[in-house]
């Protein structure tokens, strides 16, 4: 008998952080030092960190970031812990980012 579960989990969440300008090198300097150890306890999978992009449609984009979470309530978590927000204000104050938090879709049913 096998002790596997039914359970569907639930879909996984990608914050989407798109980088239009950055106008204070300073206090983007001071969020790098800090973001990092806002992710400890927050699962995230970096799937891409300013990569080569091709804007398609739309405003330019000087950067892209991708991060997967287990799911959109821990995205969100982390996105409003103590920690993140602290470094957040750098960012605020250095650079004008667009963010998001996009729900993935729900993995496919298996059958037993």
């Amino acid at each position: 008998m096998s002790n596997t579960s039914n359970a569907i989990s639930p879909p996984k969440a990608y914050v989407i952080f798109i980088k239009e300008s950055i106008h204070d090198e300073v206090e983007m300097g001071r969020y790098k030092a800090a973001v990092g150890a806002s992710f400890k306890g927050h699962s995230p999978s970096f799937l891409a960190a300013y990569g080569a992009l091709e804007v398609l449609e739309g405003a330019p984009a000087e950067g892209v970031v991708l991060i997967e979470f287990p799911d959109m309530e821990k995205a969100r978590a982390w996105y409003h812990s103590p920690a993140y927000q602290e470094a957040a204000r750098h960012r605020f104050a250095g650079a004008v980012y667009r963010g998001l938090i996009v729900e993935g879709t729900a993995p496919p049913e298996t059958k037993p």
